[in-house]
């Protein structure tokens, strides 16, 4: 299936119904009076989050979903029925923006999250609301209100604990094919990644970590050069990068270092927040560097990249190395979860205004 990360959808949720103008009017009964009944609440637009989806695609093809209106009041005190509701299924990590302000309404982050992107009209009063001491037989009665519509666009941002970050041909897709259950295609041609993929990385029983490849960066990309810029996204709710280097090029003309540094200074335009999450240095491709060249190798490079990091080096293609670096990466998201769910130190003097 091809990957579809943005969408654009209009909905409108269902307006509601008239309220009624009645009057009881039975044989043999001397006294009636107002019977009419309210209008039924338009029905409502939900949206779902999804586990089991990781593609916008069905929105590419499908723009417009409409509720149903609510049915109109009717005599005899007989309300009229709701309309019935709607609900859209998206995938978890999908953020829902108004197309027109740009203004970020809501984000589904937890899989089976229920929200309201739409609310249906109320219904409209019959002619029993407005019945009084003063006003016995009353005409009056109001219209159903307007359902919300709206113009929204859909991103999906992929939910992954670790990124993949380095130029074409890196081994990104090695790599995430070595340690994780992903099969992205593989080739000796640059731009060979086309869209993001994703990997379950099991380290143990019920231990495990989400790794998100995508196209390789190439200098200029935060101005829209090459395919990796549209992705970069896709990096910003991960907890750890790691910039993959190719530590053996095909062509003897180009300096790793300067590639590296490229990489660096892109994703320092593209979004600052991106360039200051947790990075590592993981040196790929040792297996086409003799065994007895490649501490030399490791070392110039690191020296001349003035990298103060992690720094691991590795085999995509045969795997040496891979072990103990997904292990530290383990090690790094659960310490990175333990944080995030921490519960908050509240001053016990100030226990009782604390929110719940």
């Amino acid at each position: 299936m091809k990957f579809v990360d943005e969408a654009f959808i209009d909905i409108a949720a269902g307006d509601g119904g008239n309220g009624c103008v009645s009057f009881r009017h039975e044989k043999y009964k001397e006294f009636g009076g107002p019977n009419g009944g309210d209008g039924g609440r338009g029905g409502h637009v939900f949206a779902v989050a999804d586990p089991n989806l990781n593609t916008l695609v069905d929105y590419r093809y499908s723009r417009r979903h409409e509720a149903k209106r609510g049915e109109h009041g009717m005599g005899s005190d007989m309300f009229g029925a709701a309309g019935a509701d709607i609900t859209l299924k998206m995938p978890v990590g999908t953020i829902i923006t108004d197309a027109e302000t740009g203004e970020v309404l809501y984000e589904l982050l937890t899989p089976g999250e229920v929200i309201t992107i739409a609310k249906g009209g109320d219904g409209g009063f019959g002619n029993l609301r407005f019945k009084s001491a003063i006003n016995r037989a009353p005409r009056q009665k109001t219209p159903g209100w307007p359902g919300e519509k709206k113009n929204l666009k859909l991103e999906l941002k992929v939910l992954a604990d670790v990124g993949l970050l380095g130029m074409p041909n890196a081994g990104k897709s090695t790599f995430i094919t070595a340690v994780s259950n992903a099969r992205p295609k593989i080739a000796d041609y640059p731009f060979t990644t086309l869209h993001p993929n994703l990997g379950v990385v099991r380290v143990g029983p019920e231990q495990s970590f989400v790794v998100a490849d995508i196209p390789g960066l190439i200098e200029g990309a935060s101005e829209g050069a090459g395919l990796g810029h549209q992705f970069l996204r896709h990096l910003q709710r991960t907890r750890l990068l790691l910039h993959i280097v190719d530590l053996a090029p095909f062509d003897d003309s180009v300096d790793p270092v300067e590639q590296a540094k490229a990489i660096v200074n892109e994703l320092k335009k593209y979004d600052q927040a991106l360039y200051s999450k947790p990075r590592w240095l993981v040196l790929n491709k040792l297996d086409m560097i003799p065994a007895e060249e490649r501490e030399a190798r490791a070392k110039d490079f690191v020296k001349r990249f003035k990298w103060k990091g992690p720094v691991f080096e590795i085999s995509a293609l045969t795997r040496e190395g891979c072990e103990p670096l997904i292990h530290a990466i383990y090690q790094h998201v659960q310490a990175e979860q333990r944080v995030e769910n921490e519960p908050i130190e509240v001053d016990p003097r100030f226990a009782g205004d604390a929110p719940a």
